[in-house]
């Protein structure tokens, strides 16, 4: 009879949906191998914040040499979109624009943007400059320009336009 109870027990909890956050895989440190999905060059030829996002049932990180190019991939239509986690460089926790924490990332949904402001992305083109703290993104804005705003109020123009917004 035990047996039977235990064997129950397991199959509903098989049968029990998976959240989320318990799919949603931890970011990664850039590793020396670490290379951008858009350009092919190392993450660690660029300065400024960085991206990595997970797929499902894909183990490696997609990695980007920016944070506007890691949002680019979401709203590009040929791109997958079974993304389980998408994680920005924290700009808040950076030692500089050059020099980033290997842990301080965010999720993307949850950062602050700084968008419109004078730093450029290594690649010389606009950014959308993260940070987990509002305060910190206002702080910034304050000092090279721009405009605040969340994951969901960015503009897609901004993001997959030539110059931005």
């Amino acid at each position: 009879m035990r047996l039977i109870a235990a064997l129950l027990v397991i199959a509903l909890a098989a049968c029990e949906p998976r959240s989320p956050a318990s799919q949603a895989p931890s970011p990664r440190e850039i590793d020396p191998d670490a290379i951008a999905q858009f350009c092919g060059m190392s993450l660690a030829e660029h300065p400024g914040p960085k991206g990595q996002l997970f797929v499902r049932d894909q183990a490696k990180p997609i990695w980007f040499a920016s944070a506007r190019d890691a949002i680019a991939f979401t709203m590009l239509p040929e791109m997958p979109k079974d993304i389980t986690a998408i994680y920005v460089s924290d700009m808040a926790r950076a030692q500089s624009w050059d020099k980033l924490e290997p842990d301080a990332w965010i999720e993307a949904r949850k950062a602050f943007y700084v968008i419109g402001s004078r730093r450029k992305s290594g690649m010389d083109t606009d950014e959308a400059v993260p940070f987990g703290e509002k305060e910190a993104a206002r702080s910034f804005a304050a000092q090279y320009g721009g405009r605040v705003v969340s994951f969901a109020d960015i503009p897609q123009s901004y993001i997959l336009g030539a110059t931005g917004d």
